[in-house]
C-alpha cells in the first residue's frame, strides 16, 4: 500500500561486484536517491559523481561501470523497456553514457537488482552470472576473442538457460578500440562512448542475467487505466504504423528531402539514390518479420534477409544512423554490402555512428589529396569502395595499420597524422551523427551542449521537423522553436526536452515514443510514477528531476575540465552554407542559440557552469559546494 515501507516498481536492490576481490555485496536502494533520481540514467550518474573522482583514467580499474534500470521497468507499461550504461568514457574523458532496449533491462530487475556497479579488474578473463539474487564469476578464457554473437551462443549453451539475457564485448573492445561498446543479444547496442572499452579494461567478457521474480506497481487501477490511455494514443498516432514498418530507417528518405543527409562526410545533403538505400527499400524487399523491445506495442526491429548466392546472411535492424553511416555518408549506394557492413561492426562490437565518422572523415582527406595512398597502408579509399571498408572494419577492431590511426576516434585520428582537424566532425571527442545541423538547428545546439558529446538522444527535439510555428508558441512563447530552420527560441526547446530525454530514461522507457512522439508530458509522467511506485510529485517537480540530471551530469563534466568553449560545432556547420537541397543557404547560428540557452539553464554565460544557485534550487547543495571547494564556482 501507498506510505508503507516498500518501494513500489523497485527491487530495491543494488549488486555491488568488485571483480578483483571476487567481493560480492548486496545493499538496498536508497530511499532518497530513488525519490532524487528515479532510476536508470538518473541513479547512475548520481554514483558515478559520487563515487568516481575527477582525474581518473578512464581504462583503470578506478573507474566503475554501471548498469541501472527505472522503476517503469518489467512492469509491462507499452512504451518498451531500458537501460543505462554508464562510466567514465574512455573516448571522451568525460561522461560515458548509453541507453539500450531489448530484454535484458527487466530480467536484471527479475533477478532481483535496479542497479549493477561493477569496479576493479579482474586477474583473467570472467564473465558474471546473476540469477535470483546469485552472482557467480564464471571463467571466459575461452570466449576472450570472440565475436559478440559467438559469444552470445557459447554462454546459453553452458548455462543451459535459452532465456538467459546477455551483455558482451567483442574484439574491439578486447582491443580497447575507444568507440567499442556492450552489445545485448548480438544487435542491441549500448555502443556509444566507449564503454565497451571499459568492460574489457576489467577482463569482463560479458554479464548474463536470468530471474524468476516480478515487480509490483502501488497503484493497480490507475496503472491499467493509464497503460489504456498511453496505448490508445500510441495506436492512433500518425507515426505509429512508419514506425512500426520501418522503425527509425524510415528517415532516411525524409532526410534526402529536407536536404540533411550526411553523404560524403556532410557534403552531400541529397543523394539521387537514397530510394535504393532507404528504410522503405528494406520494408519491401528484405525485411521477413517485425520484432520489439520487452512489452513494447510497437515492434520497430527487424528482422532481414540478404539471399545473395553463396553469400546469404540474415541480421536485425539497421535503424537510421547504422543504415546511413554505411551507405550515404561513405558514399556507398549498395544497400546489401551496407546491411553487411553493419553485421560485421556489430559483430566486431564497435559504434557504428564512430565508425562512419572515422571512415568518411579519412575518404575526405583522400579525396582531396590531404592523406595517400601511402598514408593509409595502402588501402584504396575512395568514396563507396567497400571492400576497402569491410578490410578496414577489422583493421580497426584488430588495431592494425592504418585502423589503428583511427581507432580512437577521430579527434585522436587528427592529432595522431597532424591534418584534418577542421573537418573532423566531433563534439567534446564523440563523433556527430547522421543529420546536417545546418538544416535541423534544435538538433545542431542539442549537439553542442549534450553531456556526452555530439548526440542528438540527449535532447532529441524531433518536434522541430513538425515545422509547426503554432506548435513553438503555445510549448515555448516562440513560433520559430519548432521551424526546424528558424533560431529563436531554440534554448526553451532543447532544455525542455533534455529535461524530458533525462527523465524517460530514468524511467527507463523508449524515447522513440515516449518523448519523439510527444506521448509523455510531465503531466502525464507525473501520473505514471505515482501509479508505479506512490510517490505523489507534481509535474513542475518532476521536470525538476530531469532537470537536476542534467545540471549534475554537467556538473561531473565541468569538474573533468568542460567549460564554455567545449559547446561548439565543427567549423563547416557554422561557417559554410548548405549549397544545395531542402536547406540550402543555411549555416548553423550557434552563438545566439547558445546564449538563450544559458538563459533558460541559469548557468554562467561566460563558462558554460552551472551557477551555485541553480544547483541550490536543484537541492545539489553538496555538487555545489564540491565544485566551490575545487575553485570551479563562487
Amino acid at each position: 500500500m501507498p506510505g508503507s515501507s516498500k518501494l513500489y516498481g523497485y527491487s530495491g536492490k543494488i549488486l555491488r561486484v568488485n571483480l578483483a576481490s571476487k567481493e560480492v555485496k548486496i545493499v538496498k536502494l536508497e530511499r532518497d536517491l530513488a525519490r532524487a533520481y528515479l532510476g536508470g540514467r538518473g541513479l547512475n550518474v548520481a554514483r558515478l559523481y559520487y563515487e568516481v573522482p575527477p582525474g581518473v583514467d578512464p581504462l583503470s580499474p578506478e573507474n566503475k561501470l554501471f548498469f541501472g534500470v527505472g522503476p517503469v521497468v518489467g512492469t509491462g507499461f507499452p512504451l518498451g523497456a531500458r537501460l543505462n550504461v554508464t562510466a567514465k568514457s574512455p573516448q571522451t574523458g568525460i561522461l560515458g553514457d548509453s541507453n539500450v532496449g531489448g530484454h535484458f533491462a527487466p530480467e536484471l530487475k527479475y533477478a532481483g537488482f535496479d542497479q549493477v556497479v561493477i569496479e576493479g579488474r579482474s586477474d583473467r578473463p570472467i564473465y558474471l552470472y546473476i540469477h535470483d539474487e546469485a552472482v557467480e564469476f564464471r571463467d571466459a578464457s575461452g570466449l576472450w576473442g570472440m565475436t559478440v554473437s559467438k559469444t552470445y551462443e557459447a554462454i546459453r549453451r553452458e548455462l543451459r538457460e535459452p532465456e538467459v539475457q546477455i551483455a558482451a564485448v567483442g574484439p574491439a573492445a578486447e582491443n580497447l578500440v575507444r568507440f567499442s561498446g556492450i552489445f545485448f543479444n548480438r544487435s542491441r547496442p549500448a555502443a556509444r562512448t566507449g564503454l565497451g572499452a571499459v568492460m574489457a579494461s576489467k577482463n569482463l567478457k560479458a554479464v548474463a542475467v536470468r530471474g524468476s521474480g516480478y515487480v509490483e506497481v502501488a497503484k493497480p487501477e490507475l496503472f491499467e487505466k493509464i497503460v489504456e490511455e498511453i496505448e490508445l494514443e500510441v495506436f492512433s498516432h500518425e507515426q505509429y504504423w512508419p514506425r512500426r514498418v520501418m522503425g527509425t530507417s524510415r528517415i532516411l528518405m525524409a532526410a534526402n528531402r529536407i536536404g540533411i543527409l550526411p553523404g560524403k562526410h556532410f557534403t552531400e545533403p541529397e543523394v539521387p539514390y537514397a530510394f535504393n538505400v532507404s528504410g522503405e527499400m528494406l520494408a519491401l524487399k528484405y525485411n521477413v518479420k517485425n520484432r520489439a523491445c520487452f512489452s513494447c506495442v510497437v515492434p520497430c526491429s527487424r528482422v532481414f534477409v540478404v539471399k545473395r548466392p553463396g553469400q546469404a546472411f540474415i541480421g536485425e535492424g539497421p535503424e537510421y544512423e547504422a543504415l546511413a553511416g554505411m551507405t550515404v555518408r561513405i558514399g556507398n549506394s549498395d544497400l546489401e554490402k551496407a546491411l553487411k557492413a553493419v553485421e560485421t561492426v556489430n559483430e566486431l562490437g564497435m559504434d557504428v555512428i564512430s565508425v562512419s565518422e572515422v571512415i568518411s572523415w579519412a575518404m575526405e582527406l583522400y579525396s582531396t589529396g590531404a592523406l595517400s595512398r601511402e598514408d593509409v597502408g595502402g588501402l584504396e579509399l575512395e568514396w563507396g569502395n567497400m571492400d576497402t571498408v569491410m578490410e578496414l572494419l577489422h583493421d580497426i577492431a584488430y588495431r592494425r595499420g592504418f585502423g589503428d590511426v583511427l581507432a580512437d576516434g577521430v579527434a585522436a585520428a587528427a592529432e595522431k597524422l597532424g591534418k584534418g582537424f577542421e573537418v573532423a566532425f566531433h563534439v567534446k571527442r564523440l563523433e556527430m551523427i547522421q543529420a546536417d545541423p545546418r538544416g535541423l538547428k534544435g538538433y545542431g545546439l542539442g549537439f553542442a551542449v549534450s553531456t556526452r558529446g555530439a548526440d542528438h538522444l540527449r535532447s532529441e527535439p524531433f518536434i522541430e521537423l513538425s515545422d509547426d510555428p503554432k506548435i513553438g508558441l503555445k510549448m515555448f512563447g516562440v513560433s520559430e522553436a519548432t521551424l526546424r530552420l528558424g533560431v529563436r527560441g531554440k534554448g526553451r526547446l532543447v532544455a525542455y526536452y533534455e529535461n524530458l530525454c533525462a527523465l524517460v530514461d530514468s524511467l527507463g522507457v523508449c524515447k522513440n515514443l515516449a518523448e519523439n512522439m510527444n506521448i509523455l508530458d510531465y503531466e502525464k509522467t507525473a501520473r505514471l510514477i505515482e501509479a508505479v511506485t506512490g510517490m505523489g510529485l507534481s509535474p513542475a517537480r518532476v521536470e525538476m528531476i530531469g532537470e537536476r540530471i542534467v545540471n549534475l551530469e554537467r556538473a561531473y563534466d565541468v569538474r573533468e575540465g568542460v567549460r564554455k568553449r567545449d559547446d561548439t560545432l565543427p567549423r563547416r556547420f557554422l561557417r559554410e552554407p548548405l549549397k544545395v537541397g531542402g536547406s540550402a543557404g543555411h549555416v548553423i547560428e550557434l552563438d545566439v542559440m547558445l546564449e538563450e540557452y544559458y538563459d533558460v539553464r541559469g548557468w554562467d554565460k561566460k563558462t558554460g557552469v552551472p551557477t551555485a544557485r541553480k544547483l541550490e534550487e536543484l537541492d545539489l547543495v553538496d555538487v555545489a559546494e564540491d565544485l566551490r571547494r575545487r575553485g570551479l564556482i563562487s
